[in-house]
Order: C-alpha cells, then structure tokens, then sequence
C-alpha cells in the first residue's frame, strides 16, 4: 500500500509536472523553428526587392536563422527549469574570444557588408580603393577582387577599401579631360590657341555641353601653358586624351609653334692661376 502511495506521488508531483513541461517545450521549439523559418523568409523576400547582391542576403540570412534558433532553444530550456543564465554567458564568452581572434576577419567582414548596402561601386567599374587601382570583378563579404590595366588580378580586404577614400572613376557617364600644353615665348600665342580650339572642334567624341575650356593658364620659367579641358563620355576618356596630344604635337610643328623643353645653361670661368706660382716662376727666372 505504502509502494502504491509512493508510485502516486511520484507521478502526480514528478512525471506528470515534467511531462507537461517536456511537452511544452517541444511545443515551443517546433513552433519556434516555423515562425523564425517563416521570418528568414520574409526577411530575404524583402532583401532581394532591395537589390542586394544574392551572397550578402543568404549571409544575413544566415545569421538571422542562427540567431533565432538560439533564441528558440534557449526559451525551450527554460520551459524545461534548466538554468539558461550560464548558457547565455558560456555563449557571450565563446563569442567575445571568437571575436577577439577573428577581429581582422570580422573587420572585414563589415566593411563587405557596408560596401554591399551603400555601394560605392559596382562590378565593371573602374576605381581607385585601397592603394590600387582597376576594374571591379567581383565583391565578396570579405575581399574584393580587382583586374588591373595590365592584367594583373589584386585582391583587396574590404576593411582597407572602406577604411580610406574610394575614387569611382566610372560612377559618371562624363569625364572631363585635363591637358596642359606649353609652347615657347616666341611662338605666336594667338595662333596657339586657335589650333588647339580647332583641334577640339574637329572631334566628334568631345562633348560640346558642358562647352570645352582653351584658355592661358599661366606664363611659366620657360613656356607659355595652356589648359585644354574638353568633356567626353566615359568610355573615351583615354582615347580622346591619347589623339588629341598626338595632334597638337604634329599640328604645332606644321605651324612652326615650339614646344620648349626645360633647359639648363652651364657657364665654366677659368679662374687665374695664384700669385705664389707667379712668384715662384720670377724666382726661377
């Protein structure tokens, strides 16, 4: 009788008590992984609306679906009476010490996904970011990877391009081309200048809005310089700057103008001979 009372209580105030709560949080955590699977979800709907790049949006997430799960799993231990108090900081600790020996890594890794929201470039786009300069082949959420003029293929971490200044030389469909052309003080200074505002009208690729500059800029030790600032399309900005130093060259020597070059004149003074050895050659004589 006394066994039969024991079992009866032992039920009612143990098994019974931790059956519910063994219930509930499976209850909790089934339903915990649906609604967090459905958050993610709708998370990375409105993610690919933005137009993120489709790496940074499983990235996030990612760790929006690590995160909630741990959430999850932490409220279903504590339906269950499990301290959760020490999981959270055995979790907080783990996660300090992982960010300590990876701050380079997660450095990056921030300056990935700051470069992926703001977008200072995009892929195809010619810059100038982290002491280097190229054509924009692919971003990742730790590096950057870039193709140089000559071919050669760099690849920058994220932390050293959002950590100093970014030069996008192709964010604008308009580049304007700044030459300086000097030519000697005896040259014909207004026919100088008509040649070479001739010579900017004579190509197409330069744009006539926003209207060209020809102009004097400064009268230097040896010549007399000229600005010439026409404005292209992106695309022929180093074309237009090759041609058109090409022409003024062989314009300008057509026209007998001079393109001075720096100079340097050197006067050697011979310096007469001391007076001890006139002296010494009377005493010889």
């Amino acid at each position: 009788m006394i066994e039969e009372i024991n079992i009866t209580e032992l039920v009612e105030t143990y098994i019974i008590p931790f059956g519910i709560d063994l219930l509930m949080a499976l209850a909790i955590f089934v339903l915990g992984r649906i609604v967090a699977s459905i958050l993610v979800n709708i998370l990375g709907r409105v993610l690919s609306k933005s137009k993120y790049d489709e790496m940074l949006i499983s990235f996030i997430c990612s760790i929006v679906s690590a995160i909630l799960l741990l959430v999850v799993i932490v409220a279903s231990l504590d339906q269950l009476g499990v301290d959760t108090t020490s999981i959270v900081a055995l979790v907080g600790a783990a996660g300090l010490a992982i960010g300590l020996s990876l701050q380079d890594s997660l450095k990056n890794f921030a300056s990935g996904v700051m470069l992926f929201i703001f977008r200072p470039f995009k892929q195809g786009d010619f810059v100038e970011a982290g002491g280097v300069s190229g054509t924009v082949r692919s971003i990742t959420v730790f590096t950057t990877m870039m193709t140089t003029p000559d071919n050669k293929e760099i690849i920058v971490p994220n932390g050293k391009i959002y950590g100093n200044n970014i030069t996008n030389f192709s964010a604008k469909p308009t580049r304007r081309v700044d030459m300086v052309f000097g030519i000697s003080y005896d040259s014909d200074l207004r026919e100088a200048k008509a040649l070479l505002e001739t010579m900017v009208k004579e190509d197409e690729r330069i744009l006539e809005e926003p209207a060209p500059v020809v102009a004097v800029s400064e009268l230097a030790d040896s010549s007399v310089n000229f600005v010439v600032r026409p404005w292209v399309n992106a695309s022929d900005y180093w074309a237009v700057k090759f041609d058109l130093t090409e022409k003024v060259k062989l314009r300008f020597d057509e026209a007998g103008i001079v393109i001075p070059y720096p100079q340097m004149d050197v006067y050697l003074h011979k310096e007469d001979e001391p007076e001890k050895n006139a002296d010494q050659e009377e005493v010889k004589a």
